[in-house]
């Protein structure tokens, strides 16, 4: 009967052992995610060609093949002093402008509002 219990114990510490080995990346890659800087998931979401997809009509520094159909995304603090109104104009950039040629991507749902906070994030960096 003390070697069953004995067994037993030692299946259990090894199967909490391996439980907890498990865990080990799934851990890693939530720090990871979390350590990367806001503006940095901007980034990414800026220049995904399946979300927010800037670079197909802004050149941004460290972007390539950038389109020229809108201005250089440069000085951004200078010419939105005003984070909210940069957050605007990528929300729906037809309020300002109803001629313009940028997706309305808030009001037409092509990002979520939590992608354009990055963006806008990001933004600033430049």
């Amino acid at each position: 009967m003390r070697k069953i219990t004995k067994l037993v114990s030692t299946a259990t510490s090894i199967a909490a052992l391996m439980g907890s080995l498990a865990l080990v990346p799934a851990e890693s890659a939530i720090a990871a995610e979390k350590a990367e800087s806001v503006a940095d998931q901007g980034k990414k979401i800026a220049f995904n060609r399946k979300k927010g997809n800037c670079l197909a009509c802004h050149q941004i520094a460290g972007g390539n093949m950038a389109g020229n159909v809108g201005p250089p995304l440069v000085a951004m603090k200078a010419r939105f002093p005003d984070k909210s109104r940069l957050r605007a104009q990528i929300y729906d950039a037809t309020k300002t402008n109803p001629n313009s040629m940028m997706p309305p991507f808030g009001r037409h749902k092509i990002l979520s509002d939590k992608d354009i906070d990055k963006i806008v994030e990001y933004m600033y960096t430049l």
